[in-house]
C-alpha cells in the first residue's frame, strides 16, 4: 500500500522461530529464501509482535480468552532465543538515475539485525526510535528484492513474580520499552514482552535531497486576529554535487465538496554542498482571522494541510511531505483558587473531562480502522483529553491524526513509572533505564514523530514518578517553551515591537507544549508528587458531589468498575467464567464478592466495597440470578457510577477542579475493570452515563444536595432558558411536574437552579424517575435531557424487579442509508403507553445541533410549538425519509405490544448477524456500532431519536434489536 510518498510493507510477511531456522540471513537473502508459510516459516502479523503471529498461526490459544494465557510460555522460563524470531518479506523497486531508496521501520522491539540481499545492517535497541536506512546501493538490479530480520526481545525481560504485581519484578524497566508487558493489577503479563516489528515498515524513493523531520509552530496576535506559521526543515543531500533547490511549501484547506482552497503558496531558493544537511526555516506566513482548531466541546476542528516540496536543478521534485496541521495555542498554569493545572486553549479555559489511555491492544495489533474507533469513542463520550500513560506507549501518528479529526487533547508521557522505576514493592530501578542517552535519544526521537499534531498538550516525564535527575534536567532543556509560549497574555505585540532578536519557534524542538516531571507534581494531585491520585473503585455515587470527596484540583487518575455485558462474557471465556460472583453476607450488613477464579485473573473489581461503607451497588436492584441479570444490573451501576463522576466533578467546575481523568477508559484486553467498552468494542452503560455527564451544556441532579444544576462550559451566556423537570412512579403516574422559566446560565460556570422539592413532599415514592430537560423557551429546542432512577435515602431499587414485568408499548420507526458496506440507521422510538403529559412541550426531543462534527446533530427535527398538532409527528417521520437517499428502502415500522403504562426503562439497542444456523452461546454482534445514545428510558408519550451507524462484514445481513428492563430476549426492529 502507497501513502504520502511511501510504500507501506504490510503484507506478505513470513516469520520463524529463529533456533529452527539453520540458514543465515546472507542465505536467507540470497540463495535460499522461503517459499511460503511451510514449517518452520508461518505467515507473520507486520506490524505487530511474535506472539501476535503465534495467536494468528494458532501456535498458541489466543491468551486473551479465558485463562488461556497461563498455557503460554513466558520469555523468563523459555529464554529470551525462544521469542527471538525472523521475519522475512520481498519488495519490488526499480530506480532512475539520482534516486535513492529508504528502508525505513517506525518501531523495533527490541533491537534488529536486517538482512536485504545478502547485506547486513544492525538495527540498535530502542522500541521508541525510528530506524532509515539508506539501501540504495544494494538493491537488486532486477528490482527482486529480498528482506530478512532478525529481532531480539528486550534485554532484561524480566519474571512474573506468584504474586503478580504492577510491573512483575521491574527489570523491563531497565529497557527502553512498553513496562506494562510484566503485568499491573488491570492486565496478565504478556509472554513475549511486545517482541517484534511492531510499527509500520516502509520503502520511500527520493532524489538527491530528502526532507527530513520538518517542525510547524502556529503563534497568535492581536487576539488570535494575526497568525503566523512558522516551519523549519532539515535537508540531507545526498548525492556528489552541489544541489540548487528549490523549497516550497503550500498550504490548502479543504471546503466543500472535496474543492481545495490554497492559502499559501511560497518558494524558497538555496544551494546544499554534497553530503551535508542543513536546517532551513522559511519565511513566517501569514493569516488574517484564520480557522482555528478547537478540542472537542468547544467548536470546530479546523485543518490545514501543509505540503512541502524540494524541487532539484536538473532533475525535478526530489522530495514531498504533507501534513495536516491545526492552528492553535495550548497554554496551562496552576490555577491560584484551585491548585489545580488549568488550560487555556486559544484564550479559552477547558475544564478537562477524560481518561486514562494505555494503548489499543497488548498484542500491538495496531490499525489506522481501529484507532478511528478508539478515538471517536471518546469524542462521542464528550470527552476532551485522553492520558497516553507511561507504562504503554509513545502513541502513533495514527492515534493522534484522529485525536486532530475528533478534537481530543492528548497527554503524552515517556516510559517512567513509580512502580518499576523506584518507587515499587520492591524498590527497583531507582536510577530509570540503565542507557539514559538511548531514554534521550528515543525522547527526541519521539518529539520530532508526533510535534505537528495539533492535539498534542503536553509532555509528561513518568507516571507517578519522575525521571532519573539527569533525563529529568535534559528534557526540561529539550522542552523548554519558547518565548513566545510563555507570556500569560497570549495577545501581546511586545516581541515584534522589541528590537530583540529571537529564534523562530520552529527551531525548537518542540517549543510549544509545558514539560511537567510528573503525573502527582506541578497542578496534578497534590503537586508534590505524593500518591495522591486515585481512588479505583467503587463509590456511593452521592459521595462524588461532596465537596471533601477529592481535596486537590486536578485528579489525574480515579477509577471504578467495568463489567461489560452478558454476550462478551461468553465470547471472552469458556462456560466456568460465566458463573457470577457469590454475595457474602458480612456481620456488618454490607456484601463481599467473591467473583469465580476466571473474574480474578481478568482483574474483576466488585460492585461493593463494606470496608468503605458502599453497599453492592449491584444487589441493590435484587438478588442477581444469572450472567444475564448480573451484567443486566452491572450496567444500571455502571451509568450510576460514571455519570455522578463526571456531574460531581463538574458540580465543582473551577470552583474546587480544574479537572478530572478517569482510569481507565478502555482495556487492552479483556478485562473487567476501568472500561467504557470492551476489547470487542462494544459499549457499557458507563459509555452512555458519560456521555450524559461530560455534554458541554448540561443540566444535572446534585446528589449530595438534591439541587438542580446547569453546567456551561462554553465562552457564551445562555439566555431565555427553562428546565422542565418531571417524576415518574412504577404506577406510570407523574405526581411532581415543574417548568423553572426565565433562567440563565453565565459561561464557563455551573450554577445551582433550584432544589427539588420531591422527595421531601408528602408520601414519596421508594422509587421513582426523575427527567430533566433544559431547552430553549423560543422553540422548545432541548439543550440537554437527563434521566435518573432514585430511591428514598437509606433504601434500594428492589421495587424496579416486579417492574420488569410491566409490558409498556413501543412504537419503532426507522429508515436506513447504506453506503458500501456503511449502514446508518435513524431510529425514533416512542413510548405510547399513553399520550404525553398534556403540559409537555419537549415530548419529541427535538434537540439542538452541536458544534463539532455534527455526528448526532438532530437539526432535521424542527422546533415543536403545539404538542396538540398531530401533523407534526408525520412531517417529522417524513423530512426523515428524504434526509435519506438510498432508493427503495422504504420507512419501517415495528412495533412492541404492551398493555401497560409506565416508563420504557433502560432500553438499549444492539446490531446483530442475522443466522440461520445459529449456534447456542455464539457471538452474532456485529461491532463496532457508533450510537447517538442507548441505555436512554422514554417517558409516556416520549419519542427519542437514535442513530445507528456501523460497517457490515460482506455477505452478512444485519438486524437491529432491542432490549430493555421491560424487554426480554430481545426485539428485532430492524
Amino acid at each position: 500500500m502507497t501513502e504520502n510518498g511511501k510504500t507501506l510493507l504490510d503484507s506478505g510477511w513470513l516469520a520463524a522461530r529463529s533456533t529452527e531456522v539453520s540458514l543465515s540471513g546472507t542465505q536467507l537473502t540470497t540463495t535460499h529464501p522461503p517459499s511460503g508459510p511451510t514449517s518452520p516459516w508461518m505467515n507473520a502479523v507486520v506490524p505487530g509482535t511474535v506472539l501476535a503471529t503465534l495467536v494468528k498461526n494458532e501456535v498458541v490459544p489466543d491468551p486473551f480468552y479465558g485463562m488461556q494465557n497461563e498455557t503460554i510460555i513466558d520469555i523468563a522460563d523459555s529464554g529470551r532465543e525462544f521469542y527471538t524470531f525472523w521475519f522475512f518479506t520481498t519488495f519490488q523497486s526499480n530506480l532512475s538515475g539520482n534516486q535513492h531508496l529508504d528502508l525505513n521501520f517506525r518501531g523495533i522491539n527490541y533491537s534488529a539485525e536486517v538482512y536485504l540481499n545478502g547485506h547486513e545492517k544492525v538495527l540498535p535497541k530502542g522500541m521508541f526510535r525510528r530506524h532509515s536506512l539508506d539501501v540504495t546501493d544494494i538493491l537488486h538490479p532486477d528490482g527482486q528484492n529480498l528482506l530478512a530480520v532478525l529481532v531480539h526481545p528486550p534485554d532484561h525481560p524480566g519474571r512474573i513474580p506468584p504474586q503478580g504485581g504492577q510491573g512483575g519484578d521491574h527489570e523491563i524497566g531497565k529497557d527502553v520499552a512498553t513496562q506494562y508487558v510484566e503485568g499491573w493489577d488491570w492486565m496478565a503479563p504478556i509472554r513475549d514482552r511486545n517482541t517484534g516489528i511492531w510499527d509500520e515498515v516502509s520503502i520511500s524513493i527520493t532524489g538527491p535531497v530528502k526532507i527530513i523531520d520538518p517542525h510547524l509552530v502556529s503563534s497568535f496576535f492581536d487576539n488570535y486576529k494575526r497568525v503566523y506559521l512558522h516551519a523549519t526543515t532539515e535537508l540531507e543531500n545526498r548525492s556528489g554535487w552541489v544541489a540548487q533547490c528549490s523549497l516550497n511549501v503550500q498550504v490548502t484547506t479543504e471546503l466543500e465538496g472535496n474543492v481545495c482552497l490554497v492559502e499559501h503558496l511560497e518558494t524558497q531558493h538555496l544551494s546544499i554542498l554534497a553530503g551535508s544537511r542543513v536546517q532551513y526555516t522559511f519565511p513566517e506566513l501569514f493569516f488574517y482571522k484564520p480557522n482555528l482548531w478547537w478540542p472537542n466541546g468547544m467548536g470546530k476542528q479546523s485543518l490545514y494541510n501543509v505540503h512541502i516540496t524540494v524541487d532539484v536543478k536538473g532533475y525535478g521534485e526530489s522530495d514531498a511531505w504533507s501534513h495536516l496541521f491545526g492552528l492553535r495555542k495550548i497554554e496551562s498554569h496552576i490555577d491560584s483558587a484551585t491548585g489545580g493545572r488549568l488550560f487555556k486553549v486559544n484564550g479559552q479555559p477547558i475544564f478537562i473531562r477524560g481518561g486514562n489511555w494505555i494503548l489499543s491492544d497488548g498484542l500491538l495489533r495496531l490499525s489506522k480502522k481501529r484507532y478511528k474507533t478508539d478515538i471517536k469513542f471518546h469524542a462521542d463520550m464528550n470527552f476532551n483529553m485522553l492520558r497516553c500513560w507511561g507504562g504503554g506507549l509513545a502513541e502513533r501518528p495514527e492515534f493522534y491524526h484522529y485525536c486532530d479529526i475528533y478534537g481530543l487533547l492528548v497527554w503524552q508521557e515517556f516510559w517512567i513509572t513509580g512502580d518499576v522505576d523506584g518507587r515499587g514493592v520492591p524498590v527497583s530501578n531507582p536510577n530509570g533505564p540503565l542507557d539514559h542517552d538511548l531514554f534521550l535519544l528515543c525522547a527526541r526521537d519521539t518529539v520530532k514523530l508526533l510535534r505537528n499534531h495539533p492535539s498534542l498538550a503536553l509532555w509528561v516525564g513518568g507516571n507517578e514518578q519522575v525521571p532519573p535527575d539527569d533525563i529529568n534536567a535534559a528534557l526540561k532543556n529539550d522542552l523548554r517553551l519558547h518565548p513566545y509560549f510563555e507570556l500569560p497574555n497570549e495577545t501581546s505585540k511586545s516581541f515584534e515591537d522589541s528590537s530583540l532578536v529571537l529564534k523562530d519557534p520552529s527551531q525548537y524542538l518542540d517549543g510549544t507544549r509545558v514539560y511537567i516531571q510528573g503525573s502527582m507534581w506541578d497542578g496534578f494531585a497534590n503537586g508534590k508528587g505524593d500518591f495522591t491520585d486515585g481512588p479505583y473503585e467503587i463509590q456511593n455515587p452521592e459521595d462524588f458531589f461532596k465537596i471533601n470527596f477529592y481535596n486537590y484540583g486536578f485528579n489525574p487518575e480515579v477509577g471504578s468498575v467495568g463489567m461489560p455485558v452478558a454476550d462478551t462474557i461468553r465470547a471472552t471465556m469458556p462456560p466456568e467464567g460465566w458463573k457470577i460472583p457469590l454475595l457474602k453476607k458480612l456481620p456488618s450488613g454490607y456484601t463481599q464478592e467473591i467473583p469465580n477464579p476466571i473474574w480474578e485473573y481478568h482483574k474483576y473489581i466488585p460492585y461493593s466495597k463494606p470496608e468503605k461503607s458502599v453497599h453492592d451497588q449491584i444487589e441493590l436492584y435484587g438478588t442477581p440470578k444469572d450472567l444475564d441479570d448480573f451484567c443486566l444490573k452491572a450496567q444500571l451501576a455502571n451509568y450510576i457510577q460514571y455519570r455522578a463522576l463526571l456531574e460531581g466533578w463538574t458540580s465543582h467546575m473551577w470552583s474546587k477542579f480544574t479537572g478530572v481523568l478517569i482510569w481507565k477508559t478502555q482495556n487492552p484486553w479483556t478485562g473487567l475493570r476501568g472500561q467504557f467498552y470492551d476489547h470487542l468494542l462494544d459499549q457499557t452503560a458507563g459509555f452512555y452515563g458519560c456521555r450524559s455527564a461530560a455534554e458541554p451544556i448540561h443540566v444535572q441532579l446534585n446528589l449530595a444536595t438534591y439541587f438542580i444544576e446547569v453546567v456551561n462550559t462554553t465562552s457564551e451566556e445562555l439566555s431565555n432558558i427553562a428546565i422542565e423537570a418531571s417524576v415518574w412512579d412504577l404506577e406510570g403516574s407523574c405526581p411532581y411536574y415543574k417548568v423553572f422559566e426565565k433562567l440563565s446560565a453565565p459561561p464557563k460556570k455551573t450554577v445551582s437552579i433550584v432544589e427539588m422539592k420531591y422527595p421531601k413532599s408528602k408520601n414519596p415514592k421508594p422509587v421513582y424517575f426523575l427527567l430533566l430537560k433544559l431547552y430553549n423557551t423560543s422553540d422548545y429546542g432541548i439543550i440537554s435531557r437527563n434521566f435518573y432512577w432514585l430511591h428514598l435515602p437509606g433504601g434500594d431499587y428492589k421495587l424496579l424487579e416486579p417492574y420488569r414485568r410491566k409490558k409498556i408499548p413501543l412504537k419503532i420507526t426507522s429508515k436506513a442509508s447504506i453506503k458500501g458496506s456503511t449502514f446508518e440507521i435513524e431510529m425514533h422510538v416512542q413510548n405510547t403507553s399513553k399520550e404525553a403529559d398534556s403540559r409537555s412541550l419537549t415530548y419529541l426531543n427535538n434537540f439542538l445541533p452541536r458544534q463539532g462534527n455534527g455526528d448526532f446533530d438532530m437539526a432535521s427535527v424542527e422546533p415543536v410549538h403545539s404538542r396538540t398538532d398531530e401533523k407534526h409527528e408525520v412531517g417529522l417521520f417524513r423530512r426523515i425519509y428524504r434526509f435519506f437517499a438510498k432508493e427503495n428502502d422504504s420507512l419501517r415500522v415495528a412495533e412492541v405490544k404492551g398493555e401497560d403504562v409506565g416508563v420504557a426503562f433502560f432500553l438499549h439497542f444492539s446490531v446483530h448477524a442475522l443466522k440461520t444456523d445459529h449456534k447456542e452461546g455464539e457471538d452474532t454482534r456485529i461491532l463496532p456500532v457508533h450510537y447517538s445514545d442507548n441505555y436512554f428510558s422514554l417517558v409516556p408519550g416520549e419519542v427519542m431519536p437514535i442513530k445507528l451507524t456501523f460497517e457490515v462484514p460482506t455477505g452478512v445481513t444485519p438486524r437491529v434489536s432491542l432490549h430493555g428492563w421491560n424487554y426480554h430476549g430481545g426485539h428485532t426492529v430492524r
